[in-house]
């Protein structure tokens, strides 16, 4: 029997120097990985927060004939459509409506978030220690908008300032300079929304997972909501029918055992105001407004100046309607409503 050769048990620690940079590659190959994951969790957590996730179901053109347009969220829609009502409800200049959803947009993405640097909340990331209110007060939109304009109104010639130095006087950033690349798309916004340009957004109107109360009553709310309740008494914001009471001093609201059509009238004869709304702005204004909140509180379809938007899975459009001649059932002027149809 042969003896073992003594060159055996020399091999095994021989070979150990050569496993070593097996093992190294392996580990720098596993944490070469982890970091690509952690680049693409943060690439997506900023993209969500800036708004470039999410589904795609409104969209804004320009009212001229070039190609500038801006695609965002229902989720979105609804913000921005409530950013500028509370503008235009302040007497606020498309400028400052300009400024304030350029503002939401790089703050939050548009988007009403529970987090952000320190306390910030909120569509404009607004801190309760900074005396912006109390943390449920900065996460009602309407209220966080509210107060940007307030602190807005106080900056001596914002409307002559560049948007970034506005906008900076406000909310003191430790970036101001972000503010600019979203002027673009908030000039879009802002003329859509202010009703300075007609039939210029378009939603898909498909029904939001997360859509609370739906129907006339959840229509109306939410006009209350975002134009304030006075604005809307004025009007007289009604649901086609028999009269049903409400709660004062909330709009008078009639109802109809068939229909789910509520329709806002339009102040008649209204003169333009400081910055040019008038009539026909402010119904183009609630009209887009209505388009905007389609997916969240289900409306199916909007009539207004005889154009009318009907919500689709392929992009709800506007479209002519014909009129109803005079003496017929439903004949008014094309100016002085707006009817939406609610879904169920």
């Amino acid at each position: 029997m042969s003896e073992p050769s003594p060159s055996r048990p020399e091999s095994r620690p021989e070979s150990r120097p050569e496993s070593r940079p097996r093992r190294r590659g392996r580990v720098l190959r596993i944490g070469a990985a982890l970091l690509v994951l952690a680049g693409v969790g943060a690439y997506l957590v900023v993209q969500y927060v800036t708004g470039g996730v999410g589904t795609r179901g409104c969209t804004v053109v320009s009212a001229r004939d070039d190609s500038e347009s801006y695609e965002f969220t229902p989720e979105q829609a609804v913000n921005a459509a409530t950013i500028a009502a509370v503008g235009t409800g302040r007497g606020m200049p498309e400028r400052a409506v300009t400024i304030a959803l350029a503002t939401a947009l790089q703050e939050s993405g548009l988007r009403n978030i529970e987090h952000g640097d320190r306390d910030s909340l909120g569509l404009f990331q607004q801190r309760p220690s900074q005396g912006w209110g109390t943390e449920r007060q900065i996460m009602d939109p309407a209220y966080s908008a509210g107060i940007f304009y307030a602190h807005l109104a106080r900056v001596p010639d914002y409307a002559g300032l560049p948007l970034t130095v506005a906008a900076q006087k406000v909310q003191r950033s430790g970036f101001p300079e972000a503010y600019a690349k979203h002027e673009p798309d908030a000039v879009l916004l802002a003329a859509a929304l202010t009703g300075r340009s007609a039939a210029t957004l378009t939603c898909e109107g498909r029904p939001s997972r997360t859509a609370g109360a739906t129907g006339p009553d959840a229509v109306r709310a939410a006009l209350v909501r975002d134009f304030g309740r006075d604005a809307l008494q004025e009007a007289g914001a009604v649901v086609g029918g028999r009269a049903v009471p409400s709660p004062s001093p909330s709009p008078s609201v009639t109802a109809t055992a068939r229909g789910r059509t509520v329709t806002v009238p339009v102040p008649q004869g209204t003169r333009p105001d400081a910055d040019g709304r008038g009539e026909r702005q402010r119904g183009w204004q609630l009209a887009q407004w209505a388009v905007a909140n389609s997916s969240a509180l289900r409306i199916a379809r909007v009539t207004y100046e005889g154009r009318e938007w009907t919500a689709s899975n392929g992009g709800g459009d506007w479209h002519p309607v014909r009129t109803p001649t005079s003496g017929t059932a439903g004949a008014e002027s094309s100016l002085a409503s707006v009817r939406i149809v609610a879904g169920p």
